[in-house]
Protein backbone atom coordinates (compact mmCIF):
# COMPACT_ATOMS: atom_id res chain seq x y z
CA UNK A 1 0.00 0.00 0.00
CA UNK A 2 1.11 3.25 -0.65
CA UNK A 3 1.65 5.87 2.32
CA UNK A 4 -0.62 8.60 1.52
CA UNK A 5 0.85 12.12 2.42
CA UNK A 6 -0.23 13.54 5.70
CA UNK A 7 -2.89 16.77 5.45
CA UNK A 8 -0.11 18.30 7.60
CA UNK A 9 2.36 17.91 4.90
CA UNK A 10 0.07 18.77 1.86
CA UNK A 11 -0.33 22.39 3.51
CA UNK A 12 2.87 23.12 4.19
CA UNK A 13 4.04 22.02 0.46
CA UNK A 14 1.41 24.33 -0.76
CA UNK A 15 2.06 27.01 1.77
CA UNK A 16 5.81 26.97 0.45
CA UNK A 17 4.98 26.70 -3.09
CA UNK A 18 3.25 30.27 -2.62
CA UNK A 19 6.10 31.48 -0.51
CA UNK A 20 8.60 30.25 -3.07
CA UNK A 21 6.21 32.11 -5.51
CA UNK A 22 6.00 35.11 -3.56
CA UNK A 23 9.63 36.04 -3.55
CA UNK A 24 10.29 35.43 -7.10
CA UNK A 25 7.39 38.25 -7.73
CA UNK A 26 9.04 40.66 -5.20
CA UNK A 27 12.63 39.88 -6.68
CA UNK A 28 11.04 40.82 -9.89
CA UNK A 29 9.30 44.16 -9.28
CA UNK A 30 10.79 46.86 -11.13
CA UNK A 31 10.59 49.69 -13.26
CA UNK A 32 7.05 48.59 -14.82
CA UNK A 33 5.89 48.53 -10.78
CA UNK A 34 7.16 52.00 -10.50
CA UNK A 35 4.99 53.17 -13.82
CA UNK A 36 1.85 51.78 -12.46
CA UNK A 37 2.28 53.45 -9.22
CA UNK A 38 3.22 56.94 -11.00
CA UNK A 39 0.14 56.63 -13.05
CA UNK A 40 -2.66 55.54 -10.86
CA UNK A 41 -1.36 58.10 -8.07
CA UNK A 42 -2.03 60.97 -11.05
CA UNK A 43 -4.93 59.69 -12.10
CA UNK A 44 -8.11 62.48 -12.16
CA UNK A 45 -10.67 59.50 -11.97
CA UNK A 46 -10.35 55.76 -10.68
CA UNK A 47 -8.64 52.79 -11.01
CA UNK A 48 -10.73 50.46 -12.40
CA UNK A 49 -10.35 46.55 -11.96
CA UNK A 50 -11.93 43.51 -14.07
CA UNK A 51 -11.60 40.22 -14.56
CA UNK A 52 -13.81 37.37 -14.76
CA UNK A 53 -13.40 34.04 -12.57
CA UNK A 54 -10.77 33.83 -9.85
CA UNK A 55 -9.30 36.79 -11.33
CA UNK A 56 -12.16 38.73 -11.06
CA UNK A 57 -12.68 37.69 -7.63
CA UNK A 58 -9.21 38.89 -6.74
CA UNK A 59 -10.15 41.83 -8.64
CA UNK A 60 -13.14 42.39 -6.28
CA UNK A 61 -10.74 42.57 -3.24
CA UNK A 62 -8.09 44.69 -4.89
CA UNK A 63 -10.62 47.46 -5.75
CA UNK A 64 -11.92 47.46 -2.55
CA UNK A 65 -8.27 47.62 -0.85
CA UNK A 66 -7.58 50.60 -3.26
CA UNK A 67 -10.32 52.65 -2.32
CA UNK A 68 -9.77 52.00 1.54
CA UNK A 69 -6.63 53.04 1.67
CA UNK A 70 -7.30 56.67 -0.66
CA UNK A 71 -7.31 55.64 -4.29
CA UNK A 72 -10.55 55.50 -5.83
CA UNK A 73 -11.34 51.80 -7.39
CA UNK A 74 -14.07 50.04 -8.34
CA UNK A 75 -14.50 47.01 -9.91
CA UNK A 76 -16.01 45.97 -13.50
CA UNK A 77 -17.00 42.68 -14.59
CA UNK A 78 -15.37 42.08 -18.00
CA UNK A 79 -18.55 39.94 -19.05
CA UNK A 80 -21.17 42.71 -18.05
CA UNK A 81 -19.21 45.13 -19.05
CA UNK A 82 -19.67 44.03 -23.14
CA UNK A 83 -23.55 44.28 -22.26
CA UNK A 84 -23.25 48.44 -20.86
CA UNK A 85 -21.16 48.44 -18.54
CA UNK A 86 -18.31 49.74 -20.39
CA UNK A 87 -20.30 53.62 -19.96
CA UNK A 88 -18.75 53.00 -16.44
CA UNK A 89 -15.00 53.55 -17.05
CA UNK A 90 -14.39 57.49 -17.50
CA UNK A 91 -11.69 58.83 -19.71
CA UNK A 92 -10.06 59.84 -17.19
CA UNK A 93 -9.71 56.37 -15.35
CA UNK A 94 -7.02 53.72 -15.20
CA UNK A 95 -7.96 50.23 -16.23
CA UNK A 96 -6.14 47.76 -14.29
CA UNK A 97 -6.82 43.73 -16.22
CA UNK A 98 -5.97 40.87 -14.36
CA UNK A 99 -5.92 37.25 -16.19
CA UNK A 100 -3.66 34.29 -15.65
CA UNK A 101 -3.39 33.64 -19.49
CA UNK A 102 -3.79 36.81 -20.90
CA UNK A 103 -6.14 35.47 -23.47
CA UNK A 104 -9.82 35.62 -21.90
CA UNK A 105 -11.97 36.20 -24.37
CA UNK A 106 -14.52 38.14 -21.58
CA UNK A 107 -11.58 40.80 -21.61
CA UNK A 108 -11.23 41.73 -25.80
CA UNK A 109 -14.26 44.64 -25.42
CA UNK A 110 -12.64 46.23 -22.40
CA UNK A 111 -9.11 45.98 -24.09
CA UNK A 112 -10.87 47.41 -27.27
CA UNK A 113 -12.89 49.95 -25.05
CA UNK A 114 -9.42 51.21 -23.60
CA UNK A 115 -7.95 51.18 -26.75
CA UNK A 116 -10.31 53.23 -28.77
CA UNK A 117 -10.38 55.91 -26.16
CA UNK A 118 -7.07 56.08 -24.82
CA UNK A 119 -8.10 54.90 -21.46
CA UNK A 120 -4.39 53.72 -19.59
CA UNK A 121 -4.53 49.73 -19.43
CA UNK A 122 -1.92 48.10 -16.74
CA UNK A 123 -1.93 44.59 -17.29
CA UNK A 124 -1.38 41.58 -14.56
CA UNK A 125 -0.83 38.03 -16.14
CA UNK A 126 1.34 35.37 -16.47
CA UNK A 127 2.09 35.30 -20.21
CA UNK A 128 3.70 38.75 -20.89
CA UNK A 129 3.05 37.45 -24.93
CA UNK A 130 -0.41 36.97 -24.75
CA UNK A 131 -3.13 39.69 -26.38
CA UNK A 132 -3.43 40.82 -22.90
CA UNK A 133 -0.17 41.42 -22.34
CA UNK A 134 0.81 42.56 -26.18
CA UNK A 135 -2.26 45.61 -25.42
CA UNK A 136 -0.77 46.76 -22.42
CA UNK A 137 0.26 50.05 -21.80
CA UNK A 138 2.11 48.94 -18.46
CA UNK A 139 2.92 45.23 -17.85
CA UNK A 140 2.99 43.67 -15.19
CA UNK A 141 4.06 40.05 -15.34
CA UNK A 142 3.62 37.48 -12.57
CA UNK A 143 6.77 35.01 -12.48
CA UNK A 144 6.57 31.36 -13.64
CA UNK A 145 5.25 29.35 -11.14
CA UNK A 146 3.76 26.44 -11.10
CA UNK A 147 -0.16 25.96 -9.13
CA UNK A 148 0.18 24.60 -5.95
CA UNK A 149 -2.48 21.37 -7.44
CA UNK A 150 0.21 21.35 -10.21
CA UNK A 151 -1.75 18.22 -12.29
CA UNK A 152 -5.31 20.40 -11.72
CA UNK A 153 -3.51 23.44 -12.52
CA UNK A 154 -6.51 25.13 -10.63
CA UNK A 155 -5.71 28.78 -9.61
CA UNK A 156 -3.97 29.16 -6.90
CA UNK A 157 -0.34 30.23 -6.73
CA UNK A 158 -1.50 32.11 -9.76
CA UNK A 159 -4.29 34.27 -7.65
CA UNK A 160 -2.03 34.54 -4.53
CA UNK A 161 0.51 36.94 -6.53
CA UNK A 162 -2.27 38.22 -8.01
CA UNK A 163 -3.77 39.35 -4.87
CA UNK A 164 -0.22 40.24 -3.19
CA UNK A 165 0.32 42.52 -6.20
CA UNK A 166 -2.49 44.31 -5.64
CA UNK A 167 -1.65 44.92 -1.81
CA UNK A 168 1.85 46.04 -3.05
CA UNK A 169 -0.09 48.78 -5.58
CA UNK A 170 -2.20 49.73 -2.80
CA UNK A 171 0.42 50.65 0.26
CA UNK A 172 2.97 51.92 -3.02
CA UNK A 173 0.20 54.25 -3.12
CA UNK A 174 -0.74 55.57 0.30
CA UNK A 175 2.53 55.62 1.16
CA UNK A 176 3.23 57.96 -2.12
CA UNK A 177 0.12 59.66 -1.30
CA UNK A 178 0.66 60.52 2.66
CA UNK A 179 -2.02 58.90 3.01
CA UNK A 180 -2.93 59.52 7.36
CA UNK A 181 -4.34 57.03 9.90
CA UNK A 182 -7.01 59.62 10.13
CA UNK A 183 -8.00 59.56 6.67
CA UNK A 184 -8.23 56.11 6.63
CA UNK A 185 -10.38 56.53 9.92
CA UNK A 186 -12.80 58.49 7.89
CA UNK A 187 -13.42 55.64 5.68
CA UNK A 188 -13.19 52.92 8.32
CA UNK A 189 -16.07 54.52 10.75
CA UNK A 190 -17.46 50.91 11.74
CA UNK A 191 -16.39 48.24 14.14
CA UNK A 192 -13.34 47.80 16.24
CA UNK A 193 -10.85 49.58 13.14
CA UNK A 194 -13.04 52.09 13.24
CA UNK A 195 -13.33 52.87 17.03
CA UNK A 196 -9.35 52.98 17.51
CA UNK A 197 -9.30 55.19 14.50
CA UNK A 198 -11.35 57.91 16.45
CA UNK A 199 -9.33 60.72 18.28
CA UNK A 200 -8.99 61.71 21.67
CA UNK A 201 -11.13 64.99 21.10
CA UNK A 202 -13.80 62.49 20.15
CA UNK A 203 -13.68 60.76 23.44
CA UNK A 204 -12.30 63.22 26.25
CA UNK A 205 -14.08 65.10 28.57
CA UNK A 206 -13.48 68.64 28.56
CA UNK A 207 -14.40 72.13 30.37
CA UNK A 208 -16.27 72.08 33.51
CA UNK A 209 -15.98 68.58 33.58
CA UNK A 210 -11.92 68.87 34.13
CA UNK A 211 -10.36 68.07 37.48
CA UNK A 212 -8.31 70.56 38.33
CA UNK A 213 -6.46 72.73 41.01
CA UNK A 214 -3.79 74.60 41.39
CA UNK A 215 0.10 74.44 43.31
CA UNK A 216 -1.13 76.05 46.46
CA UNK A 217 -4.67 74.30 46.86
CA UNK A 218 -4.85 72.38 50.19
CA UNK A 219 -5.32 68.44 50.26
CA UNK A 220 -8.65 69.04 51.52
CA UNK A 221 -10.01 71.11 48.76
CA UNK A 222 -7.97 68.84 46.41
CA UNK A 223 -10.03 65.80 47.85
CA UNK A 224 -13.33 67.16 47.08
CA UNK A 225 -12.33 67.95 43.76
CA UNK A 226 -11.63 64.39 43.05
CA UNK A 227 -14.77 62.99 44.74
CA UNK A 228 -17.02 65.73 42.50
CA UNK A 229 -15.06 64.84 38.73
CA UNK A 230 -15.23 61.53 39.40
CA UNK A 231 -11.93 61.07 37.53
CA UNK A 232 -9.89 59.10 40.11
CA UNK A 233 -7.22 62.00 40.04
CA UNK A 234 -6.63 66.09 39.31
CA UNK A 235 -4.43 67.73 37.29
CA UNK A 236 -2.08 70.32 38.90
CA UNK A 237 -1.53 74.01 36.70
CA UNK A 238 -0.03 76.75 37.34
CA UNK A 239 -0.74 80.25 37.31
CA UNK A 240 0.01 80.00 33.10
CA UNK A 241 -2.51 77.23 32.68
CA UNK A 242 0.08 74.62 31.94
CA UNK A 243 0.11 71.17 33.48
CA UNK A 244 2.88 71.17 36.50
CA UNK A 245 1.63 67.82 37.64
CA UNK A 246 -1.43 65.03 38.47
CA UNK A 247 -2.06 63.80 41.86
CA UNK A 248 -3.28 60.12 41.88
CA UNK A 249 -5.27 57.88 44.48
CA UNK A 250 -1.01 56.35 44.19
CA UNK A 251 0.14 59.49 45.14
CA UNK A 252 -2.49 59.76 48.30
CA UNK A 253 -1.24 56.72 49.40
CA UNK A 254 1.92 57.44 49.13
CA UNK A 255 1.51 60.40 51.28
CA UNK A 256 -0.79 58.86 53.86
CA UNK A 257 1.34 60.34 56.99
CA UNK A 258 0.29 63.69 57.59
CA UNK A 259 -1.88 63.60 54.55
CA UNK A 260 -3.76 66.87 55.23
CA UNK A 261 -1.24 68.89 56.37
CA UNK A 262 0.04 68.91 52.74
CA UNK A 263 -0.63 70.81 49.27
CA UNK A 264 -1.42 69.61 45.91
CA UNK A 265 2.28 70.67 45.00
CA UNK A 266 3.67 68.57 47.28
CA UNK A 267 1.81 65.78 46.81
CA UNK A 268 1.69 65.54 42.82
CA UNK A 269 3.25 63.21 40.66
CA UNK A 270 5.28 65.78 38.20
CA UNK A 271 5.24 65.01 34.44
CA UNK A 272 2.90 62.63 33.85
CA UNK A 273 1.83 61.02 30.76
CA UNK A 274 -0.30 63.09 28.72
CA UNK A 275 -1.97 62.83 24.88
CA UNK A 276 -2.78 65.67 22.28
CA UNK A 277 -6.32 65.57 21.62
CA UNK A 278 -5.76 65.08 17.67
CA UNK A 279 -3.87 61.89 18.66
CA UNK A 280 -6.09 58.49 17.64
CA UNK A 281 -7.74 56.85 20.19
CA UNK A 282 -5.50 53.95 19.48
CA UNK A 283 -2.29 55.63 20.47
CA UNK A 284 -4.06 56.96 23.82
CA UNK A 285 -4.47 53.63 24.53
CA UNK A 286 -0.97 52.45 23.64
CA UNK A 287 0.31 55.51 26.03
CA UNK A 288 -1.73 54.53 29.11
CA UNK A 289 0.22 50.88 28.41
CA UNK A 290 3.34 51.85 28.27
CA UNK A 291 6.40 52.76 29.20
CA UNK A 292 5.56 50.97 32.69
CA UNK A 293 3.72 51.78 35.12
CA UNK A 294 0.80 51.80 33.05
CA UNK A 295 -2.34 54.58 33.92
CA UNK A 296 -5.75 54.61 33.53
CA UNK A 297 -6.72 58.73 32.64
CA UNK A 298 -4.50 60.86 30.62
CA UNK A 299 -5.08 64.62 30.36
CA UNK A 300 -5.11 65.73 26.55
CA UNK A 301 -2.61 68.71 26.37
CA UNK A 302 -2.66 72.06 23.88
CA UNK A 303 0.48 74.12 24.33
CA UNK A 304 0.95 72.58 27.83
CA UNK A 305 -2.41 73.62 28.50
CA UNK A 306 -5.30 70.34 29.87
CA UNK A 307 -8.18 70.95 27.50
CA UNK A 308 -9.80 67.83 28.07
CA UNK A 309 -9.53 63.89 29.99
CA UNK A 310 -9.39 60.73 28.45
CA UNK A 311 -10.19 57.65 31.17
CA UNK A 312 -9.64 54.11 30.27
CA UNK A 313 -13.46 53.40 30.68
CA UNK A 314 -14.29 55.83 27.65
CA UNK A 315 -12.16 53.77 25.75
CA UNK A 316 -13.59 50.76 26.52
CA UNK A 317 -17.25 52.24 25.92
CA UNK A 318 -15.90 53.46 22.73
CA UNK A 319 -15.15 49.92 21.82
CA UNK A 320 -11.34 50.40 21.03
CA UNK A 321 -10.78 47.62 23.92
Amino acid sequence: MIARESAAAIGRRVIQAEADALTLLADGLGEPFEQAVALFAGLKGRIVLTGVGKSGHVGRKIAATLASTGAPAMFVHATEASHGDLGMIGQDDAVLALSKTGETKELADVIAYAKRFSIPLVAITAAPGSALGRAADILLALPAAPEAAEELNAPTTSTTLQMALGDALAVALLERKGFTPGEFGVLHPGGKLGAALRTVRDLMHAGEELPLVTPDTSMRQTLLVMTEKRFGCVGVVGADGRLQGIVTDGDLRRHMDGLMTHTAGEVMTRAPKTVEPDALAGEALKRMNAPAPPVTVLFALEDGRPVGILHVHDLLRSGVI
